[in-house]
């Protein structure tokens, strides 16, 4: 499995989705709480939680941004698309991974989906695949924020690479009598605290001057979001649909590498009927 590569400008050699017919791609988002896909000609056609269930009861695969279980992730994935997945074709696949812990994740996850039989697959990093779901500026450093129900993620992209991140495992599902959104406000504004202090330039201040990008289901409760805004005194810009942000930007660089001319070899003509 490789990172997502850099995308030319080049003429592409496919016609573009779903007017070509000799190929399909996946989109895929594999995250603790929910599994979103992107088929490629269709949209996003599944949202659903990321669970299995190999007997008498139901298993998470995916715990705290961890594939815990990649045979599950494997069942899983051929239950939600084996049979949406277009005859005599082998897709491209995209994948979109954690920061911290991707080593891992990527490994893991390249197992679970071979059950899809792919032709290729890439990984982009959550943060990047956000920030282009946002068409957000990469010309300057950005700071990119993802709020999930088990994980949360800040990560500093410089020219769209990420140059520093830091996670805490705690995310909405945590919040209770206990666990309160202040709690989870003072977590995020830690991270970003050590961020800053452990940045030898001015990317981080930088970043936090332009304010952050908010994205995952976090990004829909104001009483996690107003306060975050007062508590950094930085302006925040919540990404549309916060909580399908990271599958939509894969699904913008799995067009972008449909496109590129190397997809004449990724796919081949088709083996059957079309």
């Amino acid at each position: 499995m490789t990172d997502a590569p850099h995308l030319s400008g080049e003429v592409a050699r496919h016609r573009p989705w779903p007017l070509c017919r000799r190929c399909c791609g996946v989109a895929l988002d594999m995250g603790s709480a929910r599994t979103r896909v992107w088929l490629a000609g269709k949209g996003t056609v599944v949202d659903v939680p990321t669970v299995t269930f190999p007997g008498a009861g139901a298993i998470h695969p995916v715990q705290r941004g961890t594939i815990i279980d990649t045979a599950g992730c494997s069942r899983m994935l051929e239950r939600l698309l084996g049979h949406r997945l277009p005859r005599f074709t082998r897709p491209m696949v995209i994948v979109t991974t954690p920061v911290l812990d991707g080593v891992a994740y990527r490994t893991r996850a390249r197992a679970a989906v071979e059950v899809l039989r792919p032709r290729s697959v890439l990984t982009v990093p959550s943060a990047r695949s956000i920030a282009l779901a946002a068409d957000a500026d990469l010309s300057g450093p950005l700071v990119v924020v993802d709020i999930g129900a088990h994980l949360t993620e800040a990560v500093l992209l410089c020219d769209g690479a990420v140059t520093d991140a830091h996670r805490t495992a705690l995310g909405t599902s945590d919040l209770d009598e206990t666990t309160t959104p202040g709690q989870l406000v003072e977590a995020v504004a830690a991270m970003l605290t050590a961020m800053r202090r452990q940045d030898r330039t001015s990317l981080t201040a930088e970043a936090l001057r332009r304010g952050l990008l908010l994205a995952g289901g976090g990004a829909l409760h104001p009483d996690i979001t107003h306060p975050l805004s007062a508590r950094l005194k930085a302006p925040l810009r919540i990404v549309p649909a916060p909580h399908t942000a990271a599958v939509r930007g894969a699904a913008t660089f799995l067009q972008a590498a449909h496109g590129h001319p190397s997809a004449a070899t990724a796919f081949p003509p088709l083996a059957g009927p079309q």
